[in-house]
């Protein structure tokens, strides 16, 4: 048997015992419930600002920032957060909920080995590159800013 053949046999098998994707579903439930964490967000800082007129944008955002990475892990904890990703997908990947989710998980699935070698430890496991990647590039962007 040449490789073509093998290949293209190989293929064929694979095709076969790969789960069949339902995009257009796939991304009208992403878009839909990634636009409706957002309009939450949109709706998390309108409340705040008519409850709290004299805070400023800044703020506003800090605190709407914090009401949704709260709830984000309420949600992971009871496990509901991973039922709606089963479903949205992508959707819940709007920055904020899933960097609050993987934090989240990674912290319970270690919570058995204690809280400063399990919990603090392990839950940036998963979040700890994107945070150092996120520190570094703010570096490099803010000394070519201050070159040019």
């Amino acid at each position: 048997m040449d490789r073509e053949e093998r290949n293209k046999k190989y293929n064929l098998y694979v095709s076969s015992k790969s789960p069949k994707s339902r995009e257009w579903p796939n991304l009208l439930y992403a878009f839909l419930i990634g636009g409706l964490i957002c309009c939450f967000g949109q709706a998390i800082t309108d409340t705040l600002q008519i409850w709290f007129p004299a805070m400023s944008e800044t703020e506003l955002g800090a605190w709407t920032l914090t009401v949704i990475i709260f709830i984000t892990c309420i949600l992971t904890g009871i496990g509901v957060f991973d039922d709606i990703a089963k479903f949205a997908g992508a959707g819940t990947i709007v920055p904020i909920t899933g960097f609050a989710n993987s934090i989240c998980s990674s912290a319970m699935e270690f919570r058995r080995e204690g809280i400063i070698f399990g919990m603090c430890v392990k839950m940036f496991v998963v979040a700890g590159p994107v945070i150092v990647c996120g520190i570094v590039s703010s570096i490099l962007v803010g000394v070519i800013y201050l070159i040019l």
